[in-house]
């Protein structure tokens, strides 16, 4: 490594967290964010009581002590939807996504020029290896939207890198000898795979195009997670999948507004409570419609897809977790399984295991010869999903990284060899 600072730095806008790599002599890469962490959530709260924004974990502790604001999570999820063109509502004023976007990169630069003393021009980005899954035409706008938004807040040169490359990046620094790796990276929106030949001695080779045998990825990621749980596990007890007096399903929109997070504040409109009462009058699950109703009135729809995403956490260590809802119903709780949990979350397990079988195909890669999965990224803890990619190559050892700074380490690597 050089003996000198390097110029640029490494971004991980991630779904769930984010951070910025910076290599410099004697010193950790990932730079401090927020209360001496190297991670900043990925979310953005509008304290209407105060008139003031607040990032990270701090917004997170704003929303849940009670200001009236608006919370706004999974902000990465925008890019390549057609809501990035669109707008919402802050404080009685039209608050475009776009610009949403750039209050949250632009307090990353501050906040890690602030860390390292010196303002940063250049940087390179980690992307999935798809914003948009089978659309290569909105993927290439997801990235360029993302890269004008990185110059809207300063940098004068963006780079771009695989994230899953970026995380074998960081595993290749600390290798002996040669592995082929398959690095699994996934995120909270994101599924990304790379299979690589990494080691030491190629780790200085400027081209590296021939190492990389493969990438695949596909937009499911620890948010699908919250989601599939919320619904199968959560939102029957609001009267998802209950009936109306016809004997037809209540219809399920608002239910899915409510277990996705960057759609959440939807279900908080005038046409939403206004479909709402109109299932309400028709409605045989009164008790479960009623619980609904106190939490769109009291909009208490991130404060419970916090309890489903700590739920998340808590099943991937333990084969039972319990919800105490006491907002929705005074003395409500649900206990949950982790059996429940893998039921749940069946498909998109299937999905991700056939995105690394049709890698491991395309490469022309016999199973046996990988030596190794790296995983990272938080979602990657997910007990179900890791035993099912093993399962892929029974032969190779499992290796845990660094699940939320991998990548951002490794985009610094990769900083320093493009701009020095």
């Amino acid at each position: 490594m050089s003996l000198s600072p390097a110029r640029a730095c490494g971004i991980d806008f991630g779904t769930s967290n984010s951070t910025v790599g910076w290599l410099r002599p004697g010193a950790p890469t990932l730079l401090p964010l927020e209360d001496g962490k190297p991670t900043l959530p990925s979310a953005v709260f509008f304290n209407a009581d105060e008139g003031t924004t607040h990032y990270g974990r701090d917004a997170l502790l704003e929303y849940l002590e009670g200001y009236e604001g608006r919370l706004m999570r999974a902000l990465k999820s925008l890019l390549g939807s057609s809501l990035i063109d669109g707008s919402t509502e802050v404080g009685g004023r039209a608050l475009r996504y776009r610009d949403l976007l750039a209050s949250f990169i632009g307090e990353l630069k501050r906040r890690a020029e602030a860390q390292a003393g010196r303002h940063f021009e250049q940087a390179v980005f980690g992307r999935p290896v798809h914003f948009v899954d089978d659309n290569p035409e909105a993927d290439r706008r997801a990235q360029d939207t993302l890269e004008a938004i990185a110059r809207q807040v300063g940098f004068k040169e963006v780079g771009f890198q695989f994230e899953p490359i970026g995380a074998a990046l960081h595993y290749e620094a600390g290798l002996s000898h040669e592995e082929l790796v398959l690095i699994a990276d996934i995120g909270g929106g994101t599924a990304d795979f790379s299979l690589a030949r990494l080691s030491p001695a190629r780790a200085g080779r400027p081209d590296r195009h021939d190492d990389l045998l493969g990438n695949a990825g596909l937009h499911v990621g620890g948010t699908d997670f919250d989601r599939a749980l919320s619904l199968d596990c959560v939102m029957p007890l609001l009267g998802y999948r209950g009936l109306m007096k016809s004997g037809a399903e209540i219809p399920s929109g608002l239910f899915f507004q409510l277990a996705t997070w960057h759609t959440i504040n939807f279900a908080y409109t005038r046409q939403a409570f206004a479909d709402f009462q109109h299932i309400y009058r028709d409605a045989a699950a009164r008790r479960e419609l009623d619980r609904l109703a106190r939490l769109i009135g009291q909009r208490e729809g991130h404060w419970l897809a916090l309890q489903v995403e700590q739920a998340k956490i808590d099943l991937s260590t333990d084969p039972a977790t319990r919800l105490h809802l006491d907002r929705l119903e005074q003395g409500l709780f649900h206990d949950i399984t982790a059996d429940a949990f893998g039921l749940a979350t069946r498909s998109l397990v299937d999905r991700v295991a056939a995105t690394v079988g049709e890698l491991l195909d395309q490469a022309g890669i016999r199973r046996e010869r990988i030596d190794t999965i790296y995983f990272t990224g938080g979602a990657s803890g997910v007990p179900q999903l890791r035993a099912r990619i093993a399962a892929e190559l029974p032969r190779a050892r499992s290796v845990e990284g660094d699940l939320f700074g991998s990548i951002g380490a490794g985009l610094a690597v990769e900083a320093a060899r493009r701009y020095g």
